[in-house]
């Protein structure tokens, strides 16, 4: 009995989980090769190995003949009934010839095909085992580290690989710490075999906790349409119903917060925001800054681009440290965001009204007859407070004024007041 093979069954088997017959024929087919240089002449060379023993027997194919000349081809019936005694002449027969010194050659032949075969097969395994498991939960063991911080992570039967860019800066793994993450993908490796990919960093990591957590998103009857991330730090998502009785933020946040503090503390205390999804990016920005109050709002769409101003008390949280809030925002609307303090707005709108008004473009000494967007009854106030005051009812005229000036006239409000002029820049620009 051949006990150090039947040993690499065993553990190949029990570990690997490869099947013991895909094992043993990687074997033989390689020491198929390796008999073949060992056994000079010999046609059709066959290796056969008993599963039970381990033993290994070589075969080579000779023809029956009465006069043997290529006696690595042929041999005598007599010699050939002692092993069939019904085989008669011309007939093939297969004839025990393993060389004395198989073993050693075998080994120094074969080592680097069978250790080729049994990779691939140990990569057929994973990607059996793994596959269809794509885009799925799977936890594991933090086993040793590679090419500085890339972690090795024990799942059972194989070792899968979490890259640094896999997983957040401010998470710090030892070895035998407990992760779950997200089996991001199975790809083959330079050397024939194949290797599981995990991630905690992926958005889909954070919708597959969502999906564990919330009976609505498992079911289908809340969605998850967007996840933008800054692993570690904040994650953004977008949510909305299938069905109007359910409130799809409600759903995620759960009684007292509970589902998603579940989530939180498995992403090691990252931020949350659970949006209303809107397929109107304004208003979807705007469900993002809630209740943080958009003072004006402008939109680009040949160039992407969308410019807020709030208001300046607003304007640290709506950018974010190191503009992360701001960034994470642009990327849930697909848009281009600036964000303007209303202090600065304020004074480059005074700069450029200024300019206009000491521009020499005629038609700002025109009367105007109205005023888009206003109403009539507040242009018919504005132009009387205008005369009364012995001031011509022109662009130029009003171009002199500040939102704050013009809304102390009675009937106007500041907001009113911020219309009117920016309807008058709008036009001369």
């Amino acid at each position: 009995m051949n006990k150090d093979l039947i040993a690499v069954f065993e553990y190949l088997e029990r570990e690997k989980g490869i099947k013991r017959d895909i094992v043993i024929s990687a074997i033989e087919e390689s020491l198929r090769a390796a008999a073949r240089k060992s056994i000079t002449g010999a046609s059709n060379v066959t290796v056969t190995i008993n599963p039970k023993t381990g033993n290994i027997d070589v075969y080579c194919e000779k023809e029956i003949v009465d006069e043997i000349e290529v006696p690595a081809q042929e041999i005598s019936l007599e010699q050939a009934r002692e092993i069939d005694p019904d085989c008669e002449l011309g007939q093939f027969i297969d004839v025990v010839a393993t060389p004395k010194d198989f073993g050693r050659i075998a080994a120094q032949k074969a080592r680097q095909i069978i250790t080729q075969k049994l990779r691939g097969a140990e990569r057929d395994v994973i990607y059996e085992e793994y596959r269809h498991r794509m885009g799925e939960l799977i936890s594991g063991t933090v086993k040793r580290f590679v090419r500085g911080s890339n972690a090795i992570v024990d799942l059972g039967k194989v070792e899968a690989i979490m890259p640094t860019k896999h997983y957040p800066k401010t998470e710090k793994y030892q070895i035998g710490d407990k992760v779950l993450a997200l089996l991001l993908e199975v790809n083959d490796t330079e050397n024939g075999g194949a290797e599981v990919v995990l991630s905690r960093s992926h958005p889909n990591f954070v919708r597959q906790l969502m999906n564990q957590e919330v009976p609505e998103v498992n079911e289908g009857i809340v969605l998850i349409d967007k996840i933008v991330r800054d692993p570690g730090y904040r994650t953004k998502l977008t949510v909305r119903s299938t069905d109007m009785k359910v409130d799809p933020v409600g759903a995620c946040v759960g009684m007292r917060g509970n589902r998603v503090k579940n989530v939180v503390r498995e992403l090691h205390n990252e931020k949350i925001d659970i949006i209303p999804f809107s397929q109107d990016p304004i208003e979807l920005l705007q469900n993002a800054l809630a209740p943080i109050e958009i003072r004006k709002i402008s939109i680009n769409e040949d160039d992407e681009q969308i410019s807020i101003v709030v208001e300046d008390d607003d304007f640290a949280a709506v950018i974010g440290k190191k503009g992360m809030n701001a960034r994470l925002n642009s990327q849930l609307i697909d848009y281009e965001l600036e964000v303007q303090r209303m202090s600065d707005y304020n004074k480059t709108m005074v700069l450029r009204q200024n300019e206009l008004a000491a521009s020499d473009d005629p038609t700002l000494d025109e009367p105007i007859t109205a005023i888009e967007g206003i109403n009539s009854l507040i242009f018919e106030h504005l132009v009387e407070h205008l005369e009364a005051k012995g001031l011509p009812p022109t662009q130029r005229t009003l171009l002199t004024y500040t939102p704050e000036q013009l809304g102390s006239i009675p009937g106007i409000s500041v907001e009113t007041a911020d219309k009117i002029l920016e309807q008058i820049r709008k036009q001369r620009t």
